[in-house]
């Protein structure tokens, strides 16, 4: 990798954070506003020498409110807690800003009831990465990619500053952002949560986010913030989640340190450490997790750059170091972690660092180091002597909300890509047919981190202080003048003026969202259903109008062939008007100002597509962004796709998170058959068989088939499969199950050619012997079906389940797998006969 050419891209926003412009040849040191005070020093110190091992460690630990009550806050000393999303108090996903300040009331009380000398309130922190997105009823800002397209460090402060009202309202001084990645691989999936792939771009927004947030401390509207995750979480191999970043330290301090810079000039209080792992390739050096590492955790952050705050880990994030677990990680203690999120596991967690306290595992002066940092920031933001209720805003539901600086937030995010339609906006009175999944679903337009952690399991009625853009291009257009269908199947097109098509992604958060090492960008592939909508409308006389809801920058040139006006929405959140603004006239007219914070593919298979690299050829370059009076000029674009044919792994997806499309699934019953579609919550039926939606790895992974009599589950696709010679060679057929109830009857399992060819294996056997054992992955070599006739290089349906009586189990991530045919779990072809 070529670091000079990785740090050309510096030079695009230089002129926004001249700070650091040129490349950095060590690690800075940074002066932070936030200044040392001697009389906050020395009490700290008086505090800390009052304080036994017992109340130390209690102050170290962070547990979930699930998992501890208010007494546990007195009698272990807990030093904070936290909400996950999807965490409310009572479990009450509505709760109230009333509600949720009662119970920090109560854990701020009990903290001030233990037998400590000097009673030290705890601090409750909760993942508010765009607006208080975890509390009902608050306004839900445009994620960070949104926001780096707005090319605006004064809106996010701004939006930092509401953020930070919104979270006192419910009581919470402490909040877990902002998040300061540079993403390298879009396939990861929290590519929304980083401003942009320029580093540059990233450092012009992090000083005015942690301002906006914490202000001075002077304000009851402030809180306390979380430069997060350090070090190079948006780097990983790959794309993916926890994974291993492979960069020198000049492209470690060069493009992932450069958010931390500003944030730590400007006052960041807290800092969270990563769960990705770095190699160093140039110096051959392996610094392993960054929980576990105090190379990076205090030698470099804490030692060079100079942050005085404290470190907090990561969602069990010191289970991540090898050899250690979630109760138990001396190495991330002694590394410089100073505050440990250990939701559920935290009382072993208590037990466990004092047991290698005095075993002489972790120094004594590493505790009181660690302590003195948490006192000294409680200290700082003004926490002593002051309840939650006693805030300003606490309780305050009108606190919650920024309406305003939202809609203008979704206005200047919006980017327009392709531009050879009508005129925008559309002149009030024009007919408009709406369609599209995403026009009218909150849930999508909010994305991951949105009430529950991965955006999911929510509905319209959850966002009662919410626009969908279908509601705004209503009140736009007149209600009147606006038809709305979901798929746009048996709508009359010549009826209308224009169509607009909104679509896009499904919400995902972590893990969830990534497309993994075999998938690619190319949108189609997994949403199937937008293509779908967008055929049944175009070429039909009418201009379409596409607004793309989207968490990264996708491969959809098959789209945009289909588009006259194609738009980038990011992820808008909840005020859908800032989308209508810019589709249909009103009171004033708005133009488009959003530049592309993120390089835009122009093929499937960039999936590293980074300003300033080498070979760098986007369709649409960073910084990119037309106005409504520029027309574009784009032939038609090549859109073709050959189905796992990067060539970048040994994997080629069948029918899972990389790929849903090119081998849909469907159910077949004699002559009849369902695709089972992409609608998560339909039952598909079919006589003796039934499919539903169901979780064997991540919320909505997996489908759930029962069957009563003779039926099949198979994923056909339209050409048969090509896979390439590292998934064929020493390969196997691997997917994911659990079997629920086993077989009653005979159950196959076969790869179909067409024309016909092979027979299908007996797997009767197979299914009873993992009948409730939960989550298992099935390996069955490629060459079994090949000693029953199959021809690989001619196969149409790569995976097809069939059953003649009772049988129920879910599959998930299924593919075919180079390389493991000889592993001691693949299955053996004498036990398929």
């Amino acid at each position: 990798m070529n670091t000079k050419l990785r740090l050309m891209g510096f030079a695009v926003a230089a002129a926004m954070a001249p700070a650091f412009a040129a490349p950095l040849a060590d690690w800075p040191k940074v002066q932070s506003e936030i200044r040392k005070d001697a009389a906050l020093e020395a009490r700290v110190a008086a505090i800390v020498a009052k304080m036994t091992l017992a109340q130390k460690i209690g102050q170290m630990t962070q547990p979930e409110i699930k998992s501890a009550t208010p007494a546990d806050v007195t009698t272990y000393y807990l030093g904070s807690v936290l909400n996950g999303g999807g965490s409310w108090p009572n479990l009450n996903k509505r709760a109230t800003a009333a509600d949720w300040v009662a119970l920090a009331d109560k854990y701020h009380d009990a903290s001030m009831a233990t037998d400590m000398a000097v009673k030290v309130p705890v601090i409750w922190g909760i993942d508010a990465v765009h607006g208080n997105n975890n509390v009902f009823g608050a306004t839900i800002f445009p994620h960070n990619i949104g926001l780096g397209a707005a090319r605006d460090p004064g809106l996010v402060r701004e939006i930092g500053a509401a953020t930070a009202k919104a979270v006192r309202a419910t009581g919470i001084a402490w909040v877990f952002g902002p998040t300061l990645a540079v993403v390298r691989d879009d396939r990861w999936g929290r590519t929304y949560e980083s401003f942009s792939e320029d580093p540059m771009l990233v450092n012009s927004y992090a000083g005015p986010y942690v301002r906006g947030l914490q202000g001075s401390f002077k304000s009851d509207a402030n809180v306390v913030a979380s430069a997060k995750h350090f070090i190079g979480d948006g780097g990983t191999e790959h794309g993916k989640d926890r994974g291993v970043t492979k960069a020198s330290a000049a492209q470690m301090m060069n493009i992932h340190g450069q958010g931390y810079y500003p944030a730590l000039k400007a006052g960041a209080q807290t800092v969270m450490a990563s769960f990705n792992s770095w190699h160093d390739v140039d110096a051959g050096v392996l610094y392993g997790k960054m929980h576990g590492s105090r190379a990076v955790m205090n030698d470099i952050l804490k030692a060079k750059l100079g942050f005085d705050g404290f470190i907090v880990s990561d969602w069990n994030g010191i289970a991540e170091v090898p050899g250690c677990t979630n109760d138990s990680c001396a190495q991330a203690v002694n590394a410089g972690i100073d505050m440990f999120m250990v939701p559920d596991d935290w009382k072993a967690f208590i037990a466990n660092t004092t047991r290698q306290v005095n075993a002489g595992e972790i120094p004594m002066s590493r505790i009181d180091d660690a302590v003195t940092r948490i006192l000294r920031v409680k200290l700082r933001a003004g926490l002593f002597g002051k309840r939650p209720s006693q805030n300003a805003h606490a309780g305050k539901a009108e606190a919650l909300e920024a309406r305003a600086l939202a809609r203008r937030a979704v206005r200047s995010s919006l980017v327009l890509l392709k531009n050879e339609g009508p005129a925008l906006p559309l002149a009030k009175g024009k007919k408009i047919l709406v369609v599209g999944k995403n026009a009218d679903n909150m849930s999508n337009q909010a994305g991951g981190w949105s009430l529950t952690w991965q955006g999911t399991d929510n509905t319209n009625a959850d966002f009662p202080n919410a626009d969908t853009i279908l509601s705004g291009i209503r009140e736009a257009a007149g209600a009147d003048n606006v038809t709305y269908s979901a798929d746009g199947r048996d709508a009359d097109v010549s009826r209308f003026d224009a169509v607009i098509a909104v679509i896009g992604e499904r919400p995902y958060a972590e893990g969830d969202g990534d497309i993994g090492p075999s998938g690619t960008l190319r949108h189609s592939s997994r949403h199937p259903e937008d293509l779908a909508v967008l055929e049944a409308v175009a070429g039909k006389g009418k201009p379409v109008i596409t607004v793309m809801v989207s968490g990264r920058p996708l491969f959809v040139n098959d789209l945009l062939n289909l588009s006259d006006v194609f738009i980038a929405a990011w992820l808008p959140g909840t005020e859908g008007k800032g989308v209508s603004d810019l589709l249909v006239a009103g009171a004033k007219k708005y133009d488009f100002t959003g530049k592309l914070s993120f390089s835009w593919p122009k093929s499937a298979c960039q999936t590293s597509l980074n300003v300033g690299d080498a070979g760098y050829a986007p369709l649409f370059t960073y910084g990119y962004g037309l106005k409504n009076a520029t027309r574009s000029r784009l032939d038609k674009l090549d859109a073709s796709y050959a189905p796992g044919g990067c060539g970048v792994t040994n994997s080629y997806p069948v029918f899972g998170q990389p790929d849903r499309a090119s081998f849909p699934l469907a159910i077949r019953s004699g002559e009849a058959v369902k695709p089972l579609g992409d609608d998560l919550n339909a039952t598909i039926a079919l006589p003796g068989v039934t499919a539903q939606t169901a979780q064997i790895n991540t919320q909505q992974d997996a489908k759930l088939l029962t069957w009563t009599g003779p039926a099949t589950l198979e994923a056909r696709g339209e050409r048969a499969i090509s896979p390439p010679a590292q998934a064929l060679a020493g390969g196997v057929l691997r997917f994911d199950t659990i079997v629920s109830a086993a077989p009653a009857g005979k159950v196959t399992i076969a790869m179909q050619c067409a024309p016909a060819c092979g027979t299908p294996l007996d797997a009767t056997a197979l299914f009873k012997r993992l009948a409730g054992k939960g989550k298992q992955s099935v390996k069955i070599p490629l060459s079994c079906f090949v000693a029953k006739g199959v021809e690989l290089a001619r196969v149409v349906a790569p995976f097809g389940v069939a059953s003649d009586a009772a049988f129920a189990a879910s599959f998930a991530n299924i593919e075919i797998l180079g390389g493991a045919a000889a592993d001691a779990d693949a299955v053996r072809c004498e036990d398929l006969p």
